[in-house]
């Protein structure tokens, strides 16, 4: 009988259960960056596998939009505003907002690898044709603590491409903080939102409010019908530079 309790008590003592659940973001325009857009996220985590659905409108239209999940352990867990444009000229490079919203754990690319290093795969980044974006993939794998960092509500989905100039490409001479080949254009971020429990009544929002959002309906239902990761690629900026 001893032995016996004592083999279920070992049995008992097995590794927890992954963590599973979802998190929602209502992705709000940066400060200073000149764009009016919006959009929703959707992130569902099963243990080590993410599944992202995220909508958004108003961007930079038929250019590519780099996109991630960005979280730092003393980052703010928060959407950055103009009170960390450390350099003055008006406008948040991607760089300025790391204290606010981390650096990136997940790369939101349509195929291949998802990982910090394909921050700038741009080949891979969704396009917004008419300026909106529509996005889902499914079997994002990720380390553990990644993925309880994304359920702790402290992680930001961040999109990136503005055109402060107007002439509807990424251009201009002040270079990216990321990447000097690139224009600073092409890497600022436009739009923002923390990851975080949804309420009753609409999307959780950055700055802790709520608001029900565009797409709201689409990223209830296409959570279900998410892509599956495919192929493989590059980090290239060759994209940018042709439509430049």
């Amino acid at each position: 009988m001893a032995c016996g309790a004592a083999a279920l008590v070992a049995f008992g003592a097995g590794p927890a259960l992954a963590a599973t659940g979802s998190v929602h973001a209502n992705l709000k325009a940066i400060e200073g960056n000149g764009v009016d857009g919006s959009g929703t996220a959707m992130v569902k985590v099963d243990g080590t596998t993410l599944a992202v659905t995220m909508a958004a409108m108003g961007l930079l239209a038929d250019q590519p939009h780099a996109a991630h999940i960005h979280y730092g352990e003393e980052a703010r867990h928060e959407c950055p505003t103009l009170g960390d444009d450390t350099n003055d000229d008006g406008h948040l490079n991607t760089s300025e907002g790391v204290p606010a919203y981390g650096e990136i754990v997940v790369s939101l690319t349509e195929t291949g690898d998802t990982s910090p290093d394909s921050g700038l795969a741009v080949d891979r980044f969704d396009t917004a044709k008419g300026g909106e974006i529509s996005y889902e993939r499914g079997s994002i794998k990720v380390s553990k603590d990644v993925a309880d960092d994304i359920l702790s509500g402290e992680s930001a989905v961040v999109i990136h491409g503005v055109d402060y100039d107007g002439d509807g490409k990424y251009s201009g001479d002040t270079k990216s903080d990321l990447n000097p080949d690139l224009p600073t254009e092409a890497t600022d971020p436009v739009l923002c939102g923390v990851l975080s429990s949804a309420p009753n009544g609409g999307m959780a929002t950055g700055g802790g409010a709520t608001a029900a959002g565009p797409n709201t309906t689409m990223l209830a239902l296409g959570g279900g019908a998410l892509l599956a990761a495919a192929g493989s690629g590059f980090v290239a900026v060759r994209r940018f530079r042709t439509q430049a």
